[in-house]
């Protein structure tokens, strides 16, 4: 048996100021470093093997918060931009109502929500996971494979695609998944990788 727990990074400042982020480097908030305590107290019974995270601090710090929070701060890290937010280009650092007004509702909309339509300069879901999956089947799922716990420390749209992925969503299932902000999502796996479980720690 294995365990994989994904986390979304807690609220980050620009999540507060309802801005695009993508690879801009913000910091949590103070609510966001609450989630993690929380998300941390949620998974305080299981022992990991391994712990994987992009390299943006809200990522980064989540991670630190959690393995504080559990104990287990001595824990192998593997940091990668392949566990990145999407990369939202010229949209970066904008409000999003601004960019609404700026761009038009249904344009925006058409970024923020098809599968495989980029923002000027930047990412669909389609390209972001076309980075983070080889990722994940090359270096997490061997992980799984050998038994071990892994945590993932990540971003909203990096997670979606493993989501995908491991849930067999459709493109259109997956434009209406989101992920809330320092909850675990806990999988259970059996030694040929099936999923035998899977649970939101959100209560």
């Amino acid at each position: 048996m294995a365990l994989l727990v994904l986390v979304r990074h807690g609220e980050s400042q620009w999540n507060l100021e309802n801005r695009f982020t993508g690879w801009v480097d913000v910091p949590l908030t103070e609510k966001g470093r609450a989630e993690a305590r929380r998300a941390g107290e949620k998974v305080r019974h299981i022992h990991f093997d391994r712990a994987y995270t992009s390299v943006l601090q809200r990522a980064t710090e989540t991670l630190d918060i959690i393995l504080d929070v559990i104990g287990q701060t001595g824990l192998p890290v593997a940091y990668d931009q392949a566990l990145n937010e999407r990369h939202y280009g010229d949209l970066q650092g904008l409000n999003k109502a601004e960019t609404a007004e700026k761009f038009g509702k249904e344009q925006v909309h058409i970024w923020r929500r098809s599968y495989d339509v980029a923002p000027p300069g930047g990412e669909s879901l389609k390209d972001t996971a076309a980075r983070t999956l080889p990722y994940f089947q090359s270096r997490i799922l061997p992980d799984l494979r050998a038994g071990q716990n892994v945590l993932v420390s990540a971003h909203g749209n990096s997670l979606r695609s493993i989501v995908m992925e491991l849930d067999h969503l459709s493109r259109e299932q997956v434009m209406e998944l989101n992920l809330a902000t320092g909850v675990p999502i806990v999988y259970e796996f059996d030694p040929e990788l099936k999923i035998l479980s899977k649970r939101i720690l959100d209560a």
